[in-house]
């Protein structure tokens, strides 16, 4: 491989991702912690990237640490109840000074525009404001939570009002209500309902460590909701640091937010790593699987086109127009992972010789070996069966030992029904290949 073809392959693999999230609206939340990190900065220049991208960008950030600091350094406790921090008025006055800082101290990186930076003469706008309104949580079994209060309305207008105007916007975890009061919220819940509210395509949690099974220890890639509140169920003493993103993922999927993203922030480019490569470094949560095999449709064929283009190439497939894809459109059956198409074949059916044609077979390069070919092929035999069709054949050139594998049995051209010949290219000089259906 030549010096730059790896940097080369890897742009072109992450140029479909490109497509994909520009103009779509990411909420991204993180931690205190993170800004206590020495390489905050690398994350915030990511940040910036994502925005350079055509992403529009709503950060939330939080600021745990940075009031038990204060609390600290005046000799007062943190006091917790139920994991919910009790809000006293001098915890409140260290919640305003943390805040502040905070969001002084991200505005300013967000500024950076040095010579030699990844963010050099990119003239990035930040914008924030009383975009929460909140209510307190008052007193619960007897525990008076003072001044933490929780989400009443996030005015969500405004906020997008801000993104079209094509700046960042940036949100601290405090909320205030109609009379003029703050109260301390949780930078999760903030988050989540923000994501709600602009009907955001991803919430993205950047977590201080990575999403795994306890028993197994191996990172979880990919749950549903349901799969997801059953984890919970069955882990009741998950740790906080865990189990508080898992539910903010749960609830802003079941409310419409179409991908949850759990990243373990500490590994130096995983927001990038998860948003633009093909597996990712994280754990997404998602109300339908995150892998779907489904009938296509007319926003499906450029993601056909893209998949099918280098066996066409290769001779493997015979060349097909985006107009004739269209025109046969009904006949496409597609394998959806994360948004992106990695497999695809097509049913031509004939209703008056019963019988059809499986075409344009193809599995991604990347996802082979996991037995998508065969989940394509019993879901066309299967829509063969309910179309009452008695025979499915297959033209191929270089894979008929794959459908002899799968009850395929070889014959010629004169058996084909007429009005199945027309899909035969002579030139290809394609074997032919036929299976009873039951």
């Amino acid at each position: 491989m030549l010096p730059n073809q790896s940097f080369v392959n890897w742009f072109r693999d992450s140029s479909p991702y490109i497509h994909a999230h520009r103009n779509k609206t990411f909420v991204i939340n993180f931690g205190g912690e993170a800004l206590l990190d020495p390489d905050f900065d690398h994350l915030v220049h990511d940040f910036a990237l994502l925005k350079s991208l055509g992403i529009r960008l709503v950060l939330v950030h939080g600021i745990r640490p940075q009031i038990d600091e204060r609390l600290k350094k005046l000799d007062a406790p943190s006091l917790f109840h139920n994991n919910l921090r009790i809000t006293s008025d001098l915890a409140l006055q260290c919640v305003k000074e943390a805040a502040g800082t905070a969001r002084v101290e991200i505005e300013a990186l967000l500024s950076l525009g040095l010579a030699n930076t990844p963010m050099a003469g990119y003239g990035l706008r930040v914008a924030s404001g009383n975009f929460v309104t909140a209510k307190p949580i008052g007193v619960i079994d007897g525990v008076d939570y003072g001044h933490t209060g929780e989400v009443r309305r996030i005015d969500g207008a405004a906020i997008a009002q801000q993104l079209d105007q094509d700046a960042v916007v940036l949100i601290s975890p405090i909320g205030y209500s109609p009379s003029g009061e703050v109260f301390n919220l949780s930078a999760e819940q903030v988050a989540t309902q923000v994501a709600i509210a602009l009907k955001a395509e991803k919430l993205i949690l950047l977590t201080e460590q990575g999403f795994q099974d306890p028993g197994s220890g191996k990172q979880i890639q990919q749950m549903t909701t349901l799969e997801a509140g059953a984890f919970l169920q069955q882990h009741p003493d998950l740790p906080i640091i865990a189990s508080l993103p898992l539910k903010a993922a749960i609830q802003s999927s079941n409310a419409g937010v179409s991908r949850v993203h759990l990243i373990d922030r500490t590994t130096d480019g995983a927001l990038l790593l998860e948003l633009f490569t093909r597996n990712g470094v994280g754990t997404l949560i998602s109300a339908t699987p995150f892998e779907e095999l489904r009938q296509a449709t007319l926003n499906d064929i450029g993601g056909i086109l893209e998949l099918i283009k280098p066996l066409e190439q290769q001779g493997i497939l015979a060349k097909r127009s985006r107009e004739k894809i269209e025109m046969e459109i009904a006949d496409y059956i597609i394998i959806e992972r994360d948004g992106l198409i990695i497999g695809c074949t097509a049913l031509h059916r004939d209703e008056l010789s019963q019988s059809g044609v499986i075409a344009c077979l193809a599995v991604h390069a990347d996802y082979q070996g996991a037995s998508r070919g065969n989940r394509l092929m019993e879901y066309s035999y299967a829509k063969a069966k309910r179309s009452g069709l008695q025979k499915i054949y297959a033209l191929s050139t270089q894979t008929m030992h794959w459908f002899i594998e799968r009850g395929f049995t070889p014959t010629d051209l004169h058996s084909l029904p007429d009005s199945l010949k027309r899909l035969y290219n002579p030139q290809r000089n394609s074997k032919i290949l036929f299976k009873t259906v039951d």
